[in-house]
């Protein structure tokens, strides 16, 4: 990956890559979660623990945690979680954290084979028509499998390297006499590490049976290892969330260039146009249209509300029918009520806005209660902050604000005043009154006839010798 980061952290849609195999795993109904830590365990852990992994769909029990101490290999990792799992009876997953596309029908038809089958230990494996890096599938004549040749110890041995069959890493083992054969594994060979499918020839030694199971969708069951398999599977995400948000009835202009979290939900007949980012718990409610290139994150909108071109919405509501954008910033705390309009370059922050209230250009609006049918001018900005404190403006109903106005929290502007333009509040303004605070306008007749001739001469200059 080359990176600081060890790559289970990796953010895809919003969410840790570790994240999506633990919610596979909560959804295919697995009854305990172990995670074994390694590399940057405490990251890892406080990321998982800190709720980046939940999926509130699956309220199974929470995942443990087990250390690697040394990275000794594969089958070292699993060993590593025997105490956890002594008294353990049934089937055990094995899985890699780094495979964040590997959907839960693909774990419960693994474990299905796995018991039908009756085997010691099931492997999932795939075909890719470049299989370098990855460890080789040696069936036998009777196509059973006969062995797992990882990469680094076939180097040179052309037979080998030229099977497209490849180990997935996915496990199905029986608990029963697991870990006695994982203890039976040895480190002869090229990295000097206990490998995980050296379990093919030891249980098959003890008499055990060991199965295949061949996945016909190879880009599901890969790993993350380089940032273009990042890119791949974020890619392959958003696609599949494109593809069920389709099929519920909403529509996209271009799938491939619109990129929805997977924890967002849409409902029927919203648009989306490309470049849109929806990102976290966001919910956008029916008909709704999201224009090009805006970002939405754990914000909600009713029905048919309306962002318009290159808005960015941050843990905002956004009432029925409002229309926000283009170029404009909800922040944090926004509450848009039914048919409001924020226009272009307008900021709020902490702002609640009622019922057809207005701010259509060139306002910031933070820390702000704004009431019905309030029309707030171009270049208004509530002055919130006092260099210690936030405070609040409180705009009534059917408030006028003239353009460029400075409101000076704590204030209060009463029902039904005006606010003339130009002019700077800090005291409370009463309801049905006008408030004015601008310097007497001074008009000089013929001034600018004056300078004009005055400055025509001096370009002019003296005149010139003879």
């Amino acid at each position: 990956m080359r990176s600081s980061t060890v790559k289970l952290l990796h953010p895809i849609g919003g969410r840790p890559a570790v994240a999506y195999v633990v919610d596979s795993a909560r959804a295919a109904r697995c009854r305990r979660i172990v995670s074994v830590l390694g590399v940057q365990a405490d990251e890892v852990r406080a990321a998982m623990e800190g709720g980046g992994y939940h999926d509130a769909r699956w309220p199974l029990p929470a995942v443990e945690f087990c250390r690697q101490r040394e990275q000794l290999g594969t089958a070292h990792a699993v060993l590593s979680a025997e105490n956890l799992l002594r008294r353990v009876r049934g089937v055990l997953l094995i899985l890699n954290g780094d495979v964040p596309l590997v959907r839960p029908a693909t774990l419960a038809a693994l474990v299905a084979q796995h018991r039908r089958r009756r085997a010691a230990l099931t492997v999932l494996t795939t075909r890719l028509v470049e299989p370098a890096g990855y460890g080789r599938i040696l069936r036998g004549a009777d196509g059973g499998l006969l062995s797992i040749h990882e990469q680094a110890d076939i180097r040179g041995l052309k037979n080998l390297e030229a099977i497209k069959e490849i180990n997935a890493g996915l496990y199905c083992a029986n608990f029963e006499g697991l870990f006695k054969a994982l203890r039976a594994t040895s480190r002869r060979n090229a990295q000097r590490e206990y490998y995980l499918p050296d379990l093919v020839g030891v249980l098959r030694d003890g008499g055990g049976r060991v199965e295949a199971m061949l996945h016909g969708d190879a880009e599901e069951v890969l790993g993350i290892n380089t940032r273009a398999d990042l890119a791949r599977a974020a890619g392959a995400l958003y696609r599949r969330k494109a593809q069920e948000l389709m099929e519920s009835g909403v529509t996209f202009v271009d799938p491939d260039a619109t990129y929805v979290d997977p924890d967002v939900s849409i409902g029927p007949d919203t648009i989306l146009y490309p470049m849109v980012h929806l990102q976290g718990r966001t919910k956008i409610a029916s008909g709704c249209i999201v224009h090009a290139g805006s970002r939405i994150t754990d914000s909600t909108l009713a029905e048919g509300a309306e962002i318009l071109d290159h808005c960015v919405v941050q843990e905002s509501i956004i009432g029925r029918g409002a229309r926000v954008g283009p170029f404009a910033h909800l922040r944090p705390g926004t509450e848009l009520g039914e048919h409001v309009r924020i226009g272009n370059f307008v900021e709020t922050k902490k702002a609640a806005f009622g019922t057809g209230a207005k701010a259509n250009h060139l306002a910031y609006l933070g820390d702000a209660v704004i009431g019905r049918n309030v029309n707030v001018g171009a270049g208004t900005i509530t002055c919130n902050y006092d260099g210690w404190n936030k405070n609040k403006t409180i705009l009534e109903d059917d408030v006028f604000i003239g353009s460029d106005t400075q409101l000076v929290a704590p204030v209060r502007v009463g029902r039904g005043s005006f606010v003339g333009a130009g002019s700077t509040i800090t005291k409370d303004v009463p309801p049905g009154s006008l408030a004015l605070s601008r310097a007497k306008q001074t008009t000089i007749k013929g001034w600018a006839h004056r300078k004009r001739r005055e400055m025509a001469a001096r370009k002019k200059g003296p005149p010139k010798k003879r």
